[in-house]
């Protein structure tokens, strides 16, 4: 009794078991109401490779046929223009008795006395001078030739003419600047030999000159450099992918993070032909007027490049994937995102130009880097080959 009870029990189950699966079955069979019939997906589909097709819901837009005013956005500072810069140089050794000029970055003007120098070098030439008028005036060519020396010593003409009238020669010579601009001490100057390795600069303060009154200076020795402040220049960094639109006399337009609202117009002046040791971007000069002395040496910059109209295929930057040498799209087809390679011209802002490889009537994914599984190699037609 007990046995047949189990049996139809197990039989009852069974039943049940096999209604319940047959309904499921039929359910899933049949499209419901106010579902659209293409939103089955093929078995065909979902098999199809998964790095170089994506199943995906993710927007597609359309490649765009347009002329866009391109630019080029560039990052820098401000900087001393080195045209500016000039050398004041010993013309003859001696030593420096009075010394007119107290700090770095002091201002001075052409015609400034910066300083008096002893030199028995030059109180020689003079003496030579003084024995020839007084002595051998007739020898004509030796008297010329005694000025001309003292002149080209740095001595003035109203300088030799009091030393023949007097008598008596200088003892300490004034050294006056030919220049206008501020003094730079020769071991703290702007002017580095190597600009890649160029040496940290302390603009907060006036520091101690090396040059001290008492001190010895050699013939030719360089003692101040003088930078003129009313000109300089801004270095930009431009992105290497953009040098190609880059060109000489292109409208720069700059603005400062310091100063809010002010902007300096200006062009390409000077495209460096080289790239700095460690730094991959090119530099370029702006060459800037600073009359007021408002702009800042070492102040942060930002500028815009203005390179032009291109009329060209456009797409939104976030519909490419860069994988280095192989830039691709999500191409839409059916139902899948597949991978298409293609060619790429300028980036402008968040457009990129497309130079090969798509079409004005293509449909891709608005986000190329949603579609990517970082841990697969895509797969492309072009690869394939």
């Amino acid at each position: 009794m007990n046995n047949t009870k189990i049996i139809l029990v197990a039989f009852g189950l069974s039943g049940m078991l096999f209604t319940a699966c047959s309904d499921h079955t039929k359910e899933g069979g049949v499209s419901k109401p106010g579902k659209p019939a293409d939103a089955a997906i093929g078995m065909n589909t979902v098999l199809q490779p998964v790095n170089s097709s994506v199943i995906s819901t993710v927007n597609a837009i359309v490649p765009k046929q347009k002329a866009v005013e391109t630019t080029i956005p560039a990052e820098g500072y401000l900087d001393f223009n080195t045209r500016t810069f000039n050398n004041i140089a010993a013309r003859f050794s001696g030593r420096i008795e009075k010394l007119y000029i107290k700090y770095a970055f002091q201002e001075i003007h052409r015609g400034q006395r910066i300083f008096d120098i002893y030199s028995p070098d030059i109180v020689t030439a003079q003496q030579d001078l003084v024995y020839l008028t007084r002595n051998s005036a007739q020898e004509t060519s030796l008297v010329n030739a005694a000025r001309q020396k003292l002149l080209l010593l740095g001595m003035s003409a109203a300088q030799v003419d009091k030393v023949v009238k007097t008598g008596k020669p200088f003892t300490s010579l004034p050294v006056y600047s030919l220049y206008d601009g501020h003094v730079h001490d020769v071991a703290h100057s702007q002017m580095p030999a190597n600009t890649a390795a160029r040496p940290e600069q302390n603009f907060t303060g006036n520091l101690p000159l090396l040059i001290k009154e008492g001190m010895y200076i050699e013939k030719g020795q360089s003692v101040f450099n003088v930078v003129n402040a009313h000109h300089l220049w801004a270095i930009l960094k431009i992105d290497r992918s953009a040098v190609a639109g880059l060109k000489l006399n292109q409208p720069v337009k700059i603005s400062l993070p310091d100063m809010p609202g002010k902007a300096i117009n200006g062009k390409v002046d000077f495209i460096e032909p080289f790239l700095q040791d460690g730094d991959k971007s090119t530099s370029i000069r702006v060459y800037i007027h600073n009359m007021d002395h408002a702009l800042k040496v070492n102040s942060l910059v930002k500028a815009t490049i203005q390179t032009g109209e291109v009329s060209a295929l456009w797409i939104p930057r976030t519909a490419l994937m860069d994988l280095g040498e192989t830039k691709i799209v999500w191409l839409k087809n059916g139902q899948l995102f597949k991978a298409r390679q293609v060619s790429t011209g300028i980036i402008n802002g968040n457009e990129v130009q497309i130079t090969k490889g798509l079409a004005m009537t293509d449909s891709l994914a608005e986000n190329a880097q949603y579609l990517t599984d970082s841990e697969s190699f895509i797969k492309t037609r072009d690869n394939e080959k």
